[in-house]
């Protein structure tokens, strides 16, 4: 459909999902902000959508929890361009982006050990300063 938002990896909002309405821009722009519906929000409800499988579901809200409404919607405003298909297109494309962030789950991180060899060379490197340093110590030079 027209207004399908692709997130990633076959992850499609369908369009029937997403409500679109304008309203008028706010800020200077004379005669043209006063008499045209340029400012674009885009609402989608995260909790009811048929996009995400229930795993994703549960990871977006968890991510979205402050920027969601009660109702579990995430509301997008955009008014930055004149044009109000151009302000469509960037509203769609800042939910697109606002979802992928939140479906983001970092890697798990691995420790690692520093190996015996590494931290034996590291301590002879330290000797090794710590012998250079007393010998240029100045006691006993003046007496």
């Amino acid at each position: 459909m027209k207004n399908d938002v692709p997130i990633k990896n076959n992850i499609v909002i369908p369009g029937s999902e997403i409500e679109i309405t304008t309203s008028r821009s706010s800020g200077p722009g004379g005669q043209h902000v006063n008499k045209t519906d340029s400012r674009i929000s885009v609402r989608w409800n995260a909790l009811n959508t048929t996009a995400l499988d229930e795993y994703q579901r549960n990871v977006a809200v968890q991510n979205l929890q402050s920027q969601l409404t009660e109702s579990g919607d995430i509301i997008v405003h955009y008014s930055a361009s004149r044009s109000q298909n151009q302000n469509k297109q960037m509203a769609l494309a800042q939910l697109a982006h606002i979802v992928r962030k939140a479906l983001f789950v970092p890697k798990k991180r691995v420790p690692t050990k520093v190996s015996k060899n590494t931290a034996a060379k590291r301590l002879q490197s330290k000797m090794r300063h710590s012998v250079l340093k007393k010998n240029r110590s100045s006691k006993g030079s003046y007496e």
